[in-house]
């Protein structure tokens, strides 16, 4: 992803800045994915895995990137909270 883009990228709810998520962390989330085990912060449940995504800089919410466009829809983000074994930002 385009350092520019991301360096202005923010979660719409709490404004907190995003990174790209790391391998691990995709692998959990694709993990519970796979278990039925993820929702949306609406508690629509996510069914298909993520390729690419980006996390607000505390751990909080996932975004999802399709193609390349980051997904920023307040409704689409994923709370990580929701997984036991995600890595949490201190």
């Amino acid at each position: 992803m385009d350092k520019r883009l991301l360096d202005i990228l923010c979660c719409p709810v709490s404004k907190t800045p995003v990174r790209p998520l790391s391998k691990r962390e995709l692998d959990i989330l694709n993990h519970a994915i796979s278990l039925g085990a993820v929702a949306s912060v609406t508690g629509n449940p996510v069914h298909d895995g993520i390729q690419e995504g980006l996390i607000t800089i505390d751990s909080k919410v996932i975004y999802r990137v399709e193609d390349g466009i980051p997904v920023m829809l307040p409704e689409e983000g994923i709370g990580t909270l929701q997984m036991k074994d995600f890595p949490h930002a201190p």
